[in-house]
């Protein structure tokens, strides 16, 4: 089955829409006109519309009640929700714009951390193959950090941690795959510098074991031998039983390539995370 990544979204909706005091009314299958309303009546309009899952049509509305009403604690209400309805209709630009010019007018809200929630995840839903340019990758990283620096104690924060991970281990196959192109083209030093990257600075993601491997090829093509027994030796110390170890262990003849705890930059990565 398919894991919906935006399901803790809508399920931590429900206690924001609690707060925002959501009221809808049924309104039958009338055509939407965008004239002047009264901003309850607009508002709720908005809702009902969301409900049927008309995401853009009900996002539209909601920036009708900031447009007409701009003064009013609905306008305020109105920037999150129309936050959220573009979320849902995979508008994510939008979607970042809205929660960003709440968090701009009502920094001290008590909703503002769903609006930061709401910018991760839309970089989040963004994030592209690995092949392609990885800013919106960074982006994510970035707003997800954020979320979780200042609202460390929340839900948002609890689900931010988890996509955390993912986006890192992204950034870091993004890594490897440059790093493997110029080492194929016997660019070692470069192709060194994306390796051991990953292993400082993506060093709790599933790529490390793989990185500690190509730094030891990297390093026997250049002739040094002591900097790939070392790079084999962190790689044995921390993944005994995966296969990039094995592969290491060949390469460099065999014997032991580990008798203490080595003291390099993964030294004190998780010995049961096994990368391939």
């Amino acid at each position: 089955m398919r894991y919906d990544s935006k399901l803790p979204v809508r399920r931590l909706m429900l206690a924001v829409c609690a707060s925002l005091a959501l009221v809808s009314c049924a309104k039958g299958n009338k055509e939407l006109k965008y004239v002047a309303r009264d901003v309850e009546t607009l508002y709720n309009l908005g809702a009902d519309t969301l409900a049927k899952g008309q995401y853009l049509q009900a996002a539209l509305l909601f920036d009708e009640v900031e447009r007409q009403h701009p003064y009013s604690a609905w306008a305020r209400r109105a920037q999150l929700m129309s936050s959220f309805s573009y979320y849902q209709a995979n508008k994510y630009q939008e979607a970042i714009l809205s929660a960003q010019r709440f968090l701009s007018l009502h920094p001290g809200n008590k909703d503002a951390a769903y609006a930061y929630y709401l910018i991760a995840v839309s970089y989040y839903e963004q994030i592209s193959d690995v092949r392609r340019d990885q800013k919106i990758t960074e982006q994510a990283l970035n707003a997800l950090n954020e979320l979780v620096r200042r609202y460390p104690d929340t839900p948002y924060a609890a689900d931010a941690r988890l996509k955390l991970d993912l986006t890192k281990d992204h950034l870091a196959g993004k890594e490897m795959e440059v790093g493997r192109w110029y080492q194929v083209r016997g660019e070692y030093l470069a192709a060194i510098h994306r390796f051991r990257n990953v292993v400082e600075t993506y060093d709790t993601t599933s790529h490390v074991p793989e990185a500690l491997h190509r730094l030891t090829e990297c390093y026997l093509s250049l002739g040094m031998r002591a900097e790939a027994q070392r790079s084999a030796a962190v790689l044995g110390y921390n993944y005994p039983g995966s296969k990039w170890y094995k592969r290491s262990y060949d390469l460099l003849g065999g014997g032991k390539l580990v008798s203490t705890a080595p003291s390099g930059p993964a030294a004190g990565a998780n010995s049961d995370q096994i990368g391939g």
